[in-house]
């Protein structure tokens, strides 16, 4: 083919655009690594969730295409975080093992040049952090089809870490197998959660197949890889890292399945303008006792996004609530609601303030 062809002009001009991104983006490397030396002589923390999202929201909404918003976000997350890795390098623990939606999640947040630690336990990632083997932890608090992870917010009660952002990420469930034929399928494997998620994919396309419990999706796919009549629901990721093939794709029942992950820290997030704050608090058992604590909220014209209760396991009927709401807990408006919460409470603590993310 000759290079004065139409195709070969396009592809000239694609190598030149080429090198002048390279150039650019070796350009904000080098200004990124000033920043981190700024950072770090101001005492300021490396990672800043709430300018990353306000540098992400920017560029998706000047975007006029052809390239789709998700499209747009991906391609500057990985610029981010490879810009990010070379002020710092991070340790990131996550609920484990490799190739679960929290690792995927993990790596989508902190990209792939950080190191990471897969913990068998949530209570493991909060030990993580605290013990200062990891700079960041990332553990699940909620899923729209199967609901709160309960340990994650236990774990809050006794922990001075704080939430530093969230993600809201859609789950997709996937079936692997070694040699990517559904005929071939006797038996499937994986974690009771994307089991429940996929029932009625399983009941009409696998009638009849044995469905089997794992301790992950990751324990399914190995299974998968070493017994080609085992296909194996799991991540897109799980299916790369143990090299399956796809029998289908997208297999969940719900299109709004959806977890809610928190990444945990040790430093206070400062206001980004868009945030949430998380808090719990306790009451002493009394008629109306709920209804009085949310009373300052209302004042203070604070919108109440989530509220869930947790028995203390001091003492029976006696309940920790955990409320999020939108705003920051430096605002005077969220100082003053929660100065007026105080005096009812037995316990008021504040679990982090961070970009809330729509």
């Amino acid at each position: 083919m000759k290079n004065s062809s139409p195709l070969g002009n396009k592809r000239k001009t694609i190598d030149s655009i080429d090198s002048e991104l390279l150039a650019l983006l070796n350009k904000r490397a080098a200004i990124a690594v000033e920043i981190g030396k700024i950072k770090e002589k101001n005492g300021d923390d490396i990672f800043s969730s709430a300018r990353e999202r306000e540098i992400l929201e920017r560029l998706t909404e000047e975007s006029r295409g052809p390239l789709s918003p998700d499209a747009v976000e991906d391609i500057f997350q990985s610029i981010l975080t490879s810009c990010r890795s070379l002020q710092k390098h991070f340790q990131v623990a996550f609920f484990g093992p490799e190739a679960t939606f929290t690792h995927q999640l993990a790596l989508k947040h902190f990209g792939t040049n950080c190191g990471y630690t897969p913990v068998p336990s949530i209570k493991d990632v909060f030990r993580e952090v605290e013990m200062k083997r990891a700079d960041y932890g990332v553990v699940p608090v909620e899923n729209s089809t199967e609901g709160i992870v309960n340990h994650t917010l236990d774990m809050f009660v006794n922990s001075e870490l704080v939430i530093v952002a969230e993600r809201e990420e859609p789950i997709t469930e996937n079936l692997f197998s070694s040699s990517g034929n559904l005929k071939s399928v006797k038996s499937v494997y994986s974690h009771p959660q994307p089991l429940a998620q996929c029932r009625e994919w399983l009941d009409t396309h696998l009638p009849g197949v044995a469905i089997h419990e794992a301790a992950s999706t990751a324990d399914a796919s190995i299974r998968a890889t070493l017994d080609p009549s085992v296909a194996a629901i799991a991540s897109a990721l799980a299916g790369k890292l143990y090299n399956l093939k796809a029998i289908a794709t997208k297999i969940e029942d719900s299109a709004d399945n959806m977890t809610r992950f928190l990444i945990i820290g040790r430093a206070v997030t400062p206001p980004s303008g868009h945030d949430k704050t998380s808090i719990l608090f306790s009451v002493k058992d009394r008629v109306g006792a709920l209804y009085e604590m949310l009373k300052p909220f209302r004042k203070a014209g604070l919108n109440l996004t989530k509220i869930e209760s947790r028995p203390t396991k001091r003492k029976a009927w006696e309940y920790i609530f955990f409320v999020d709401f939108i705003g920051h807990h430096s605002e005077k408006r969220v100082q003053k609601a929660l100065a007026e919460l105080q005096k009812n409470c037995t316990r008021l603590k504040i679990l982090g303030s961070y970009p809330f993310i729509n």
